[in-house]
């Protein structure tokens, strides 16, 4: 391989890589949008205080984990 072609193999390389991981974390956030919307549903069906309490921590984790993702994925695109 001549010594022109390796940064453009590397390059290509980190440019397949960071595609990858775009393509995870956009598969994270459309299950942790999934998720959330369960949690909600849940949330609206029960009526048990501890129940209650229980859907509300949770979606607040399912928020935090999609704005951590959300942050992550724009990051990437910079």
């Amino acid at each position: 391989m001549t010594e022109t072609a390796r940064p453009f193999s590397r390059r290509r390389r980190r440019e397949s890589q960071q595609e990858e991981a775009r393509r995870t974390l956009a598969e994270c956030l459309t299950q942790t949008r999934g998720l959330i919307a369960q949690a909600y549903q849940g949330f609206n069906a029960v009526q048990d205080p501890d129940l209650i309490e229980s859907y509300v921590y949770e979606i607040n984790a399912l928020q935090s984990r999609y704005s951590y993702l959300l942050r992550r994925l724009k990051e990437l695109e910079e």
